[in-house]
Parts: C-alpha cells; structure tokens; sequence
C-alpha cells in the first residue's frame, strides 16, 4: 500500500470516532469508500487511495484499502483486519480431495502462516492481509516461488531442483478430482492456516453442521507468537517480564475480588428483586451501553446469573447466562424427547460449554455457539434460527453455489417448522462437560419418562479445552497469601 498519504482540504476526511459515531457500518450499497491522496513509490507521484471501515459476518470489522495511480497505472489492493486480538490462537487444518475444497473461501490474516504437511512446505505470515480461496492461496504460492527460478537454475542448481519438485507437487495439487471416490486421489493434501491472533477464517462447506474435512483447534499462544503480534517487548530483560508477571496475577487476584463484591451484590439486589445495571462497550459497535444482570434459582438445579446488553445506537441486543458454583466431577448428557407443544414450552439452560444436536433436524452445535442462554425450547430453536440466518458466513453474495443456499434455506424452513410445532417427535441431547447445562422436568420431583441424565468422566482433551488439566490447588491458599506479600513489599 502506499505511503506518505497526504489529504487535501478539498478531500473527504478520514472517519473519527466521536460519542455518536459508529467507526465500522455494515456492508451494503449505502456504505461508501473515503478518498485519500497518496504517494504513488513507482513514480513518485500522487494517486488516490479508497478506504472502506465495514463489517463482514465471517471477518466482524476489516479495513479495506484500495490503491491506483492515473499516471503510471500501478493498482494495489489490501485488507486489513479492524478487530482486536482474539482470547486464544485459531490453527484450521482442511482435507482438500475435491474440487469442492480448492473452491473453499479462506480470509487469511497477515499474521498467519499456512502450510501443507504432505508437501513439506510452509508458508511464513504475509504482508497483507487476503480474502481468497484454497486455490488462489496455491496459485500465488506458485506464482512466488516462480519468480526467480531462473536465476536459481543458473546460481544455485540444487535450490532450483528442489524448488521445481515443490512446484509440480502444488500444480498437481490443483488437479483433484470432481467428487470424492471409493479410493484417496493421488494428489489429496492437507492445508493448515495457523494464526496466533485469532483472525482468520476458512469456510464450513456444510454449515450449519459439522464439517467432516475441516477441524479447529484453539491453543494459548506461546512468547514468540506474543512477539510477533506485539504483546510483548522482545528487548526487555527477563527480569523485568516476571515482574510484569508477579504484577499481573497480582492483578487477576484484585479483579476475582471484585468479581466476588459484584456477585454479592447482585445477590443482595436478587434477594430484594432488584435489576443491576451496569455500563459497557456494546461488543457490536464498541459504543457505550448498559448491561443489566440479575441472578435467578432454577427449581431443583442452581443459581444462575442472567445478563442482558441493549445498544440504543446500533440496535443490537444480547442476553447471556453464566453458571455459578464448584466444577462438577463429571459431565453431563441430557437426552430429551419432544413429543408435543407442550414440550417446546419447557425451560431450558444451555451453558457456553454445552454442544446441542437434534438429529431428526441434522443440526449439531459444538460448545461455545450462542454462548449461554437460559429460555424455552422453542425460544432457543428461534434464537439458533436468526443467529445462523444473520451470521453463517460465505453463504451470501455471488460467489455462493445456487445449491448450498437452497440446501440452507431448506434447513432454516426445518428449523422453524419446528420451533412450530410442525415436526415431531424430536430428540433433543444437551452435552455439557462442566454439567451446568438443565432441562426442565415437568414431572418433579418424579422421573421424566421422555428425558434420560447421563453423568461421565470427562476425557483429557474435555479437560485441556477447559482449561482443568493446569490447574494446581496444592497449597494454593498459601501461596496467594505469600504472593499478596511479596507485592505489598
């Protein structure tokens, strides 16, 4: 992208973000580019640059630049990730077979490498950052690794034999077959986009369901990674970065603190059927707001704590639940029939780490979709029906197949046919492995007939995604009170 970007007076200013102002509008044909004068670095003259703020649904806020200058002709186009660093590190890993899967759409960040195991090859975070597919990331991966073979041939022989075989591996890669056989096509690889900020993106060809090629891995980014997305000062000494540690679990120490004074009180407001509000940033426009929050006992199961965000600039509105209490021991499997409308009218909690499935609709949802939320069966069929309508990314536009958008459309019809009550019976199963995800029975404090509560033990890889594997309470409460006075003195 061009440099030393200069506005005239005449120019439309750059967009700034001020009490009443959303910074990233949604995409659509009202939202429109702002000019800049720029630098051209070929000729050194001035051309103009574009600039976009807008939301995507699969990439949330980007910032999209587009370069041209009238006097040499030289084009430059350029996306750029708006949003803030995700909690953990995103590595995809896609099973390319088909021509299907050279077609997926894939938004890679600039600071995310992508590599193909079989073939050996990596390649490093790029300068910008991309919207394209499995095919256009190979094509340019080609292209690159073409551009100076000559000069290798003629220089270093060696390189310029080993560069050629990796060339043919990747042209070959490109000639998969149309469909999936009995056998593995010669040719099949696997491609792995590894990004430490969180921000990049490769399409679910089968959305809303599970993708049987595609995985996700979540992993905590290590010093390195932190480095290089400038989390961390690579010139400070090591002395110093421990006592910016000792300084931060201090830190985590006085927010638990806090967190167990506001817990108290909305306890307190509970008791007396009060509503806490409290202000916020709104997580869609980043603008302030309220959050109003209030604990609530669920007959025979636990206190749970009910939030509720209304944004009155953007319109956008949330509601969350977040369970209290120990972690359980085991997991739980919830398993219910729904076998008439009165079954839909049954209270429901769906905790964050809950995965949802109902087969006779082929809908699976891993934990973590739609977060925690404490309604009515009917009521949560509604709310996976509008979230996956709004936000199932690549599933819009022209470059969607004719055939998936129907075969989506189709299932939204299911979906609320049977929020409904159009469709039955229905099996409903609710895995939840931290067990604070509930059901209602109707018929309590006797068995439910249509509903069956498995507990079992949670497996490793259950425990790591929760976080339980790292936990050490050996002597914990001695040393929190040795550390509070080491940071004291």
């Amino acid at each position: 992208m061009a440099d030393n970007v200069q506005t005239k007076n005449e120019e439309q200013p750059l967009p700034r973000m001020n009490a009443g102002t959303q910074l990233f509008e949604d995409l659509d044909a009202n939202v429109s580019a702002t000019e800049v004068e720029s630098l051209c670095m070929r000729c050194e003259k001035n051309g103009k640059t574009k600039i976009m703020l807008t939301r995507i649904p699969h990439f949330k806020s980007i910032i999209l630049m587009s370069f041209e200058c009238p006097h040499c002709g030289l084009q430059n186009n350029e996306v750029q990730s708006g949003e803030a660093l995700q909690e953990k590190g995103h590595r995809y890993e896609v099973k390319c077979t088909n021509k299907s899967d050279l077609s997926r759409q894939v938004v890679r960040n600039n600071s995310a490498s992508v590599s193909i195991p079989e073939f050996e090859f990596t390649a490093p975070p790029a300068i910008n950052s991309t919207l394209t597919t499995v095919e256009g990331l190979i094509s340019r991966f080609i292209e690159d690794l073409s551009m100076d073979q000559e000069q290798r041939k003629e220089v270093v022989p060696e390189m310029y034999v080993a560069v050629e075989a990796l060339l043919e591996k990747l042209r070959n890669a490109l000639e998969l077959p149309d469909e999936d056989g009995a056998k593995k096509p010669e040719h099949a690889f696997t491609m792995v986009v590894d990004d430490p900020s969180g921000n990049s993106y490769v399409e679910n060809l089968c959305a809303p369901n599970v993708d049987p090629k595609l995985s996700i891995h979540y992993y905590r980014r290590t010093r390195e990674q932190m480095i290089q997305l400038g989390m961390l000062n690579p010139d400070a000494e090591d002395i110093e970065q421990i006592e910016e540690q000792k300084k931060a679990q201090l830190n985590i120490r006085e927010e638990m603190r806090a967190a167990e004074n506001v817990m108290r009180a909305v306890k307190e407001a509970s008791e007396s059927n009060e509503i806490l509000t409290f202000p916020a940033n709104c997580s869609s426009c980043n603008l302030p707001c309220d959050t109003r929050m209030q604990m609530v006992n669920i007959p025979h199961f636990q206190e749970v704590i009910i939030m509720s965000t209304t944004c009155e600039k953007c319109g956008y509105k949330s509601n969350e639940v977040k369970c209290g209490g120990a972690i359980s021991e085991k997991g739980k499997r919830i398993t219910l029939v729904i076998e008439d409308k009165e079954d839909l009218s049954r209270d429901i909690l769906k905790s964050e780490t809950s995965s949802f499935k109902i087969p006779e609709l082929d809908l699976d949802m891993l934990a973590g979709t739609l977060g925690g939320r404490f309604t009515t069966i009917e009521g949560l069929l509604r709310q996976v029906h509008d979230e996956l309508d709004r936000r199932v990314p690549f599933l819009e536009g022209d470059s969607v197949a004719i055939d998936r958008r129907q075969k989506f459309q189709k299932f939204l019809g299911r979906l609320e046919d049977a929020a409904d009550g159009k469709i039955f019976p229905l099996t409903i199963t609710v895995d939840d492995p931290m067990a604070h995800s509930y059901i209602q029975n109707i018929y309590a404090p006797d068995p439910d007939p249509n509903m069956t509560t498995v507990l079992y033990e949670r497996s490793f890889e259950q425990n790591e995604d929760l976080g339980l594997n790292d936990i050490n309470v050996d002597n914990y409460a001695e040393e929190a009170v040795e550390e509070t006075k080491a940071g004291d003195n």
